[in-house]
């Protein structure tokens, strides 16, 4: 029976995807539910699992097209899989009989963040041994080949999917020109979209997280043990958030048009810098989870953003956005709105400076929080207060417990 694979519906507020790789050529035999290629859209890779057993007769979209919802993208003959590819029998027989050192293999299983770790240095799949599951290739195995010797003297295989033009100028200067992919353009376009449309400003602050700290440290090692997940700083950041969100409802609402919409719910968004680009999943409820809750929510969100596995509805909705530069020793910064919220929290790396404390110089753990916020519907008051409202609650977590 003939199969035809086509691309699954896409989410409403997306047109089209772009084929980035077949997992599978022509001929070789695939298992139901297992990946045949990845799509990629403007915020997410979608995999596209087969309906069922069989051979793949012919595929009709190659890497690097532009696809929609229904469009046909492979022909799969259904049935048995056998032991050996049907096509070229004899050419499997040679290769077993005098194998080259660096003959091309077949299609070797990528993640996503693997594919980009291999083009971004010019590698080709086949050179690299995978450790991982059925032979799939691991971050770990690209790194391990980058600073082995064999990666200065291999012969590439397959070209990799994305096709770069090389400008050269001299033997010392060299140019290098990369498209840029469907994710980065799509960034691109709703951060001059957001500083186009938004009246934005920023206002800063600083907390001094001596006490979040200590609680962390008295608490961190039972918590973990408990609840099998670690006790982070953004639980505590989210927390105090929801709790001055209540407060000021007007940073939880958003911009429609000549609208304001108040929402009374709290869903976070939690910017996640992964190989991909910038993306920002959505931990939904947050007033109702627990710290637990929260922590083991954010590590799933993270795990699955960074193996490029994370679904659309994940990252679509928001009613505020918590970002993390201190991650990489930012020290100050001016974020920019994820519209169409109206306001996003930064927070930046802890320094040890010396502060003024009961009439004492002492050394203090110290973050200084920025928050850009909409103009348009935020007035200045309101963003300083909101952000007033966090700082205390992080220097006396207590007000946590009691929503004081």
């Amino acid at each position: 029976m003939t199969i035809e694979i086509k691309v699954p519906p896409l989410p409403e507020s997306v047109s089209d995807a772009t084929l980035v790789a077949w997992h599978k050529t022509v001929g070789e035999g695939v298992a139901r539910d297992e990946n045949l290629v990845d799509l990629e859209t403007d915020k997410v890779v979608l995999e596209v699992p087969a309906p069922a057993s069989g051979t793949i007769a012919r595929i009709v979209v190659e890497d690097g097209a532009t696809v929609v919802a229904g469009d046909v993208l492979a022909i799969l003959e259904e049935g048995e899989i056998a032991s050996a590819a049907p096509s070229a029998p004899e050419k499997k027989v040679e290769s077993k009989a005098s194998p080259a050192p660096r003959e091309k293999k077949g299609p070797v299983k990528t993640s996503p963040a693997v594919r980009h770790l291999l083009e971004e240095h010019d590698l080709d799949a086949t050179m690299v041994s995978g450790s991982g599951k059925d032979g799939r290739i691991t971050k770990a195995d690209v790194m391990s080949f980058l600073k082995s010797d064999d990666s200065s003297n291999v012969t590439p295989g397959d070209p990799a999917p994305i096709s770069v033009e090389t400008v050269s100028s001299g033997p010392e200067r060299n140019e290098k020109r990369v498209p840029m992919t469907r994710l980065r353009a799509r960034i691109a376009e709703r951060l001059v979209d957001a500083q186009q449309t938004a009246a934005m400003l920023t206002t800063f602050n600083e907390v001094d997280l001596t006490e979040v700290m200590a609680l962390r440290s008295r608490y961190k090692e039972t918590f973990e043990k408990k609840h099998g997940v670690r006790l982070g700083f953004m639980s505590f950041f989210a927390k105090a958030a929801v709790e001055a969100l209540k407060k000021f409802p007007v940073v939880n609402a958003s911009v429609e048009g000549t609208d304001i919409v108040y929402h009374n719910y709290f869903d976070i968004g939690i910017a996640v810098s992964s190989d991909r680009g910038l993306m920002v999943p959505v931990i939904r409820d947050v007033d109702q989870m627990s710290f637990a809750d929260f922590e083991l929510a954010l590590t799933d969100m993270a795990g699955r953003a960074q193996a490029g596995t994370i679904s659309m509805e994940d990252l679509t909705g928001g009613t505020f956005t918590i970002t993390n530069g201190g991650i990489f020793g930012s020290m100050m910064s001016t974020p920019i709105l994820n519209q169409p919220q109206s306001a996003i929290l930064g927070m930046h790396s802890i320094q040890q400076r010396p502060m003024v404390v009961n009439g004492e110089i002492l050394p203090r753990p110290m973050m200084y929080l920025a928050m850009t916020y909409d103009h348009r519907i935020i007035d200045g008051k309101e963003a300083v207060q909101f952000l007033v409202s966090i700082k205390e609650q992080l220097e006396d977590p207590g007000r946590l417990l009691l929503q004081v």
